[in-house]
């Protein structure tokens, strides 16, 4: 089941939401306010953030662009008492996916959670085959099957890689999206260099040529992308 980070100051509505989501079969992370709850959006990792606007140290909105800076698709519904359509339009137009005002009830709240969820570009798990020059990624049946004949195993996690890069062509991701997204780790340097290490390996077997890739591509400065597919 997806994880829902909750940032919210009121103990009696964090544990609310906390209690809700967690019946309903979801994993939870929590902070009580906005400097814990930066300091949980930069080593975890989670589907969907529930955000409470107004909190001590830090506020929701520096949070929220953080959340953008970090995981531009991670999906935020944001939870606030102030219920005012300039506040809404600003929070939505800061990058939230939906704004749910103070007070609310646990079966709207779910709905919601789920809903978002469900359109979240986050979520590459249907992604069952990718074309490339050549070939075909074959991945539900863990494997590379070239124009030739020949084939190439796919390991679980060069399979995850895949999918990810394969949910957002085009886009680049950074080592340390990925491996949070994929690896569910903080960054390291060590960590991110077993990126590099997996994109190689895939690379060999897609039979990719770095020096010039036509599938995984290496963004400077940012990290790899893959490559649209053309009309």
């Amino acid at each position: 089941m997806p994880t829902v980070l909750v940032i919210e100051d009121d103990a009696a509505i964090r544990t609310g939401l906390l209690d809700a989501l967690e019946a309903t079969g979801y994993e939870t992370l929590h902070a009580a306010d906005g400097r814990a709850g930066l300091e949980v959006v930069a080593r975890a990792a989670f589907d969907l953030l529930l955000l409470d606007l107004v909190l001590p140290h830090v506020d929701g909105l520096t949070i929220l662009k953080k959340v953008r800076e970090l995981r531009p698709t991670t999906p935020v519904i944001i939870l606030s008492a102030m219920g005012a359509e300039a506040d809404r339009v600003k929070g939505l137009n800061l990058g939230a996916d939906d704004y749910m005002v103070k007070p609310f009830g646990a079966r709207e709240l779910l709905a919601r959670v789920n809903a978002v969820l469900r359109r979240s570009p986050e979520r590459p798990q249907d992604i069952e085959t990718l074309a490339f020059p050549g070939g075909t990624a074959d991945l539900a049946r863990c494997e590379i099957r070239h124009d030739d004949g020949t084939r190439e195993p796919l390991s679980e996690r060069e399979i995850a890689v895949l999918r990810y890069l394969a949910a957002h062509p085009g886009r680049a991701l950074s080592r340390e999206e990925i491996l949070l997204r994929v690896w569910r780790l903080p960054a390291s340097a060590s960590a991110t260099r077993t990126i590099d290490m997996h994109v190689a390996n895939l690379r060999a077997k897609l039979r990719d040529d770095p020096t010039h890739a036509q599938v995984i591509l290496t963004v400077r400065g940012k990290g790899y992308a893959l490559a649209k597919p053309v009309p």
